[in-house]
């Protein structure tokens, strides 16, 4: 047993500390990841920031080649096949990688391939079919039939610890569904039902629904933007009773039907887009603790539900659900998403970052390296601030020694290992999250949000003269962006610059903290505003750089 620590003059809590941002992260649709540079992002973020899990979009889109009712004809006319036909290659190829990265899928099925879909060609630029099924028995045979491809080939135990959720964000309509609330609930009840009976041990959830709203407009069958017109008004959105979409609704279908619902999902931007009374569309964003407020909701509304062991799962979360927003590239998402991480860690089983990577083709590829993009990396793999902030969550213990609003002290326990990460959203942004923005110049502003934070802490009980790597990102340390915005905001990058940002991406303030000869490491240290420090015990020598 690791010789107990004192922290701050106490003996410390000593509680689990769930590592819901690295159980699962996002990606955009399946097809994507059959290219080299996808693979090669995924597996750094398996083996830098511990990725467990990796959900996506569109493992049925025809981009996949799975429900096949031609033959194929090339440049002739293909021949209709007298029943369907399924075919694996492509999937293979992809959870062959995701398995051999040491990762596992989690499994959202859909979309509706073409031939099976009511209507076709409805959403983005690849033209996924978001549509119920022209036929409910064939769909349950393609799920059925790929389920037991996934057992054959990868084996029962295998499979049985993969989430299976049923579509995305149904609730969107005419975008990721056509069809109204119950014929979703229709098609998750005959979807799960088709998964246990290939084994009652499989798991399934869903309705991965999107954000919470304040209003009506998904009290019935189908949207009602008139009923977003008081959101719209709202002086104080902030004032407003936000609750989830179809989760009250889903678990008394479930239960009244007796359905199976291992797990719930649902997505938690921290952003609204309410129509007023006019159709003018107005962006909201929401405090800073929005994702906090939400997850207790949900875990009120799991506790006291049929289903009170099913775990929830957020299997879409980042500061806006816009892949166009220049937040997404800042160190100011790095502070944003460390300090919601850490507030999360015990409300959920996991929050899934969306995306790990700007190999993401949800409205085309991105418009230079800077672009927006959800990732973690840019489509060039340089490391976002994001990346950081997740490396250094990543390399907490599973013991929550103390956590403080401005951080956490934690410790492993398998090797006793001291860890910790502090950051400094700064106390000028008051509740604001951090917003968003449609060029990397707009977000600049928020730099000058202070003041400086003093973070002090004295650690007892370590080994004589422990060592303890710090590294720090900040303004003047790992902010590729900003070096990016110094360049000019090149669009299309050459091979130097683009291995200048690599360097620049990934010079971080590393120092290295030393216990005195009686075990007691002191911390104080000054933090710019925004920035994100990690502290790390050694159980070798460590070389500063």
């Amino acid at each position: 047993m690791p010789t107990p620590l004192i922290i701050d003059g106490r003996s410390p809590a000593d509680q689990e500390l769930r590592h819901v941002w690295n159980r699962c992260l996002g990606a955009g649709r399946a097809n994507e990841a059959l290219r080299a540079d996808w693979q090669a992002h995924f597996r750094e973020a398996v083996e830098v920031l511990g990725a467990r899990y990796v959900r996506f979009h569109g493992v049925f889109h025809d981009d996949m080649f799975v429900y096949r009712v031609e033959d194929g004809g090339g440049f002739g006319p293909p021949s209709q096949l007298p029943e369907p036909v399924y075919t694996f290659a492509y999937v293979d190829k992809v959870f062959d990688a995701i398995l051999d990265a040491g990762a596992r899928p989690f499994v959202e099925l859909g979309f509706m391939p073409r031939a099976l879909a009511t209507q076709t060609e409805t959403l983005f630029w690849w033209k996924a079919h978001c549509s119920p099924p022209q036929d409910m028995a064939r769909w349950t045979e393609l799920v059925r039939t790929t389920v037991e491809h996934w057992i054959e080939r990868y084996g029962l135990e295998e499979v049985r610890r993969w989430p299976f959720e049923v579509w995305n964000e149904p609730n969107l309509v005419p975008h990721f569904w056509t069809g109204t609330r119950t014929e979703y609930f229709e098609l998750y009840e005959a979807t799960a039902r088709a998964i246990k009976a290939v084994d009652p041990e499989l798991k399934v959830g869903g309705p991965s629904t999107s954000v919470f709203v304040p209003d009506d407009r998904y009290a019935g069958e189908t949207q009602d933007k008139a009923a977003e017109a008081p959101t719209a008004a709202a002086p104080d959105p902030d004032a407003l009773d936000w609750k989830p979409v179809w989760i009250h609704e889903f678990i008394e279908w479930c239960a009244s039907r007796d359905v199976p619902v291992d797990f719930l999902t649902t997505h938690l931007y921290p952003t609204d887009f309410a129509f007023d009374a006019q159709g003018k569309g107005r962006p909201i964003q929401r405090h800073v603790d929005a994702t906090h407020d939400d997850l207790v909701a949900m875990r009120k509304i799991i506790a006291a539900s049929p289903f009170p062991e099913a775990e929830l799962h957020i299997t879409e979360w980042s500061s806006s659900p816009s892949s166009r927003d220049a937040i997404h590239d800042t160190l100011f998402a790095a502070s944003y998403i460390a300090r919601a991480f850490l507030n999360a860690a015990a409300l959920a089983d996991s929050v899934a970052y969306w995306t790990f990577t700007d190999v993401f083709e949800e409205g085309g590829g991105g418009i230079g390296p800077f672009h927006g993009g959800f990732g973690l990396v840019n489509e060039q793999g340089i490391h976002k601030p994001t990346f950081h902030a997740m490396a250094m969550l990543a390399r907490l213990g599973d013991r929550l020694l103390l956590q403080a609003p401005h951080g956490a002290i934690t410790r492993s326990s398998s090797d006793g290992r001291l860890t910790a990460l502090f950051f400094n959203y700064p106390q000028g942004m008051g509740t604001r999250g951090v917003g968003s923005q449609r060029s990397y110049a707009e977000t600049r502003h928020l730099a000058e949000v202070g003041p400086a934070l003093r973070v002090q802490h004295t650690v007892e009980g370590l080994p004589a003269g422990a060592r303890v790597a710090v590294e720090v990102l900040d303004w003047e340390h790992g902010n590729v962006a900003e070096a990016w915005h110094a360049m000019g905001s090149p669009l299309n990058l050459s091979r130097t610059q683009t291995a200048e940002l690599r360097e620049v991406a990934d010079r971080l303030d590393r120092t290295v903290l030393t216990a005195s000869a009686d075990g007691v490491l002191e911390i104080d240290v000054e933090l710019a505003p925004w920035a994100v420090m990690s502290l790390v015990e050694q159980t070798e020598p460590t070389t500063t750089s």
